[in-house]
């Protein structure tokens, strides 16, 4: 399938995408507002001629504040427009950043759209997180002359196999990006095999292990955990979780809650518009629960503290003494799993790591992670860690070990891309 012939489809299934929209925006009302920026329409006034940073969502827009920081000291007469896709992503990049950058949705992958936006921003230099490539969007780039770089790119062996399904599509694209500056030697390899010229391809490791945390975030933390009489208390975290996994957590809390009465749960969905259910779920299931939205403080009594808020998971993380880190018992692919380790958290996972793979090995390999796929075996890993200091520490000292030997990767990515703005 080439670019034309994808095109064609995409329109053609534009009514289907408005139909999905308008389906998400009645569980997540943000989705409504904002539509005519998604066709390059409605967008505020932007000052053309800087660099255009694109993250799908949340965890994208996160992963590339460092390297927007970095941007922004080193080139301060370049404006900066940092784009997504989500409401939750657009919310994150504006309590991230406030007006020090220049934000709209990203316009769908269609060359009008793509051709309107671009006439507006007139980027010096593209900057794409991860693996969100948008033929049209790559290939007007092209034609202006303006280089892409993938940055922090990662490509598992499922995603390549389903790029290489459409090799007539997939290889000119990637033939069209400046840079692929690639996590692992593995995964740009497989962006080699799938077409990507070999001059554009550098192996700069992750920028999530050049992750920066305020040294104050801790004391807080357990200022907090005074303030709730709870210094003493056991308290575990499960953090970005999905459909299906609650269930899991809850029935390890309960577990947990047979041998610790007084043991303190946070459960942080991943999604916000989940928030409603999720409380439901808990409440069905018999845990007194709060809601950390509503400002209440978990008592003795309370077993479970929902964490229904939107830019709190890393003081969340830092309330608990062992985290949990969803996405992985259900075939999502996890999520990040070194914000835990930054903080000195021993780290649990499910099986389904596919999006960190490298990360997962090393921090598996130096003792700093342990993977479970049920109930009785996480219940039995956390009370493990709560019961052995020794264990604790150990793993403490292995997450943060692998943190601090892999960092150096946004210096590398920074001069990178430093010589395509040259």
């Amino acid at each position: 399938m080439n670019r034309i012939l994808y095109t064609l489809l995409f329109h053609l299934a534009l009514p289907l995408v408005v139909v999905r929209l308008l389906w998400r925006a009645r569980r997540a009302p943000a989705y409504s507002k904002r539509i005519g920026e998604r066709f390059a329409a409605g967008i505020s006034d932007l000052q053309p001629g800087g660099i255009w940073v694109h993250a799908v969502s949340v965890g994208e827009s996160i992963a590339a504040a460092p390297m927007i920081r970095e941007l922004m000291a080193q080139y301060p007469h370049l404006p900066i427009t940092v784009t997504c896709m989500t409401p939750t992503g657009s919310e994150r990049i504006k309590a991230l950043f406030g007006n020090a950058v220049q934000h709209c949705y990203l316009p769908y992958d269609l060359p009008w759209a793509a051709s309107r936006f671009l006439n507006r921003v007139q980027p010096k230099l593209a900057v794409v997180m991860e693996t969100e490539l948008w033929p049209n969007h790559l290939h007007q780039c092209a034609r202006r002359g303006v280089p892409v770089a993938l940055a922090n790119a990662r490509l598992s062996e499922r995603s390549a196999r389903g790029y290489a399904r459409f090799s007539r599509l997939t290889e000119p694209m990637l033939g069209e990006l400046s840079l692929i500056a690639a996590q692992t030697e593995v995964e740009a390899e497989r962006f080699r095999k799938l077409g990507a010229r070999e001059a554009c391809v550098q192996v700069t490791g992750s920028i999530k292990f050049d992750l920066s945390i305020d040294p104050m975030l801790p004391e807080r933390a357990a200022q907090l955990r005074e303030r709730w009489g709870a210094t003493d208390r056991p308290i575990w975290i499960g953090a970005s979780t999905h459909t299906g996994e609650d269930e899991i957590l809850l029935a390890a809390h309960r577990l947990l809650l047979a041998d610790r009465p007084d043991a303190l749960f946070i459960l942080v969905p991943r999604h916000p518009e989940r928030f409603g259910s999720v409380h439901e779920l808990c409440r069905k299931q018999g845990f007194a629960t709060v809601r950390r939205s509503l400002d209440e403080t978990p008592r003795g009594e309370t077993q479970v503290l929902l964490g229904d808020t939107m830019g709190e998971l890393l003081f969340l993380f830092a309330l608990a003494d062992v985290a949990f880190v969803g996405g992985s018992l259900v075939p999502t692919g996890g999520h990040n799993l070194l914000e835990p380790a930054a903080l000195g958290k021993p780290v649990l996972t499910g099986p389904h790591l596919f999006n960190f793979l490298d990360i997962a090995a090393q921090l598996r390999d130096a003792g700093g992670l342990v993977e479970i796929t049920t109930a009785p075996e996480l219940a039995a890993e956390i009370k493990s860690f709560w019961n052995d200091n020794g264990r604790t520490k150990q793993a403490r000292a292995a997450g943060l070990a692998v943190l601090h030997n892999n960092q150096g990767a946004l210096g590398r990515l920074l001069a990178a891309l430093d010589a395509l703005l040259r």
